[in-house]
């Protein structure tokens, strides 16, 4: 997949120029997949720039990684090796013992919690380092699995992105739709109907732009999944709509648990959406989080308004309750006494 160049500022040393040399040592790592050990980057070089001397092709590789362009692993065979991170979502690695094959993977629960470890221990953390070391599927079976590496990660990525942005915007459709159907108050109904039409019409467009993504990979859809989360923002919806299934929620309530929802899925994308590095995977996290914060907001509104409309019906039913009553003693103290007189009185 083809990178744009990141700021080469970072690459030149204190007070020196730009090198064109260290330029194409850079295009060159960045056009390659996977992990390239530092001879493998040599010849790589070599092949198109004769002239380019090893220790060139180290040097720059060691000020890649002081720039934040590349990252230095190591599987533990002996042999250090290179990957780009500059528009590459930071990841963890399986690394099979027996082929030394990696395939990368995303899991942010994991990051959140060496964060606050190391926030425990008051440790200043500058880089962290997940490996699990193990035989993969195709050493164990015999049967050939693709390993998630590279650019194919970067695709990967986005593809599970959108496929939780869709499984949000699925069960939210169901959630609205019901909740449409349910509700008695005429507004409160609209509100719940415009979300639905909202969420179709969200729904349609993330399956159009995840065709367009399978589009440039065949085997995209098969590809192992890269990012894991404890609990999808999906689930809440689910949840949500199971409780209206249940029975016995008000339009009040119904608002409420949209509003909980909708709460739970903003905070949910945009907590692991800022946490990626820049990529198109960031980029759908962070807009679904904008999309599930203007919900939010206009459930929280009408919630508002139908408080309002419920303390004005209320008022007016207590004032006509009490009109009717003031009215009817009116009535019983006008009327003229109908006790008679007593006899010693009338004598």
């Amino acid at each position: 997949m083809h990178r744009d160049l990141p700021d080469l500022s970072g690459l030149r040393p204190p007070g020196g120029k730009r090198s064109s040399k260290r330029d194409r040592i850079l295009e060159i790592f960045l056009r390659q997949e996977g992990h390239l050990s530092a001879d493998e980057l040599v010849e790589r070089v070599r092949r198109e720039h004769p002239g380019v001397g090893r220790a060139t092709v180290y040097r720059t590789l060691q000020r890649l990684v002081d720039a934040g362009v590349a990252r230095k692993v190591d599987f533990g065979d002996g042999r250090a090796r290179f990957e780009p991170s500059y528009r590459h979502p930071r990841h963890f690695h399986l690394v099979c013992t027996s082929c030394h094959r990696s395939s990368e993977f995303l899991s942010s629960d994991v990051e959140a919690l060496i964060e606050e470890i190391a926030a425990a221990r008051n440790f200043a953390a500058t880089q962290s380092l997940v490996q699990i070391h193990g035989l993969c599927e195709e050493c164990r079976t015999g049967r050939k699995t693709p390993a998630l590496d590279g650019s194919t990660t970067e695709l990967v990525f986005a593809r599970d992105a959108l496929r939780m942005a869709i499984a949000t915007e699925r069960s939210g459709l169901e959630f609205y739709t019901r909740a449409a159907g349910m509700t008695k108050d005429r507004r409160g109904r609209t509100v719940f109907q415009r979300l639905a039409d909202e969420e179709q019409e969200h729904l349609s467009t993330l399956e159009r732009r995840y065709a367009e993504l399978l589009a440039k990979d065949p085997q995209l859809e098969s590809r192992p999944t890269f990012l894991f989360f404890k609990g999808p923002a999906s689930r809440l919806f689910a949840a949500g709509a199971e409780e209206l299934r249940s029975g016995g929620v008000d339009d009040r309530r119904a608002l409420l648990i949209g509003i909980k929802c909708e709460r739970g899925s903003h905070e949910f994308f945009k907590r692991y959406g800022e946490r990626f590095e820049d990529s198109e995977g960031k980029q759908i996290f962070l807009e679904f989080a904008d999309e599930e914060r203007a919900h939010r907001d206009l459930l929280v509104e009408e919630y508002r308004q139908l408080r309002k409309r419920q303390r004005g019906r209320l008022a007016a039913t207590r004032a006509t309750a009490s009109g009717v009553s003031t009215s009817s003693s009116k009535r019983i103290s006008s009327r003229p006494s109908s006790r008679r007189s007593s006899p010693r009185s009338s004598r």
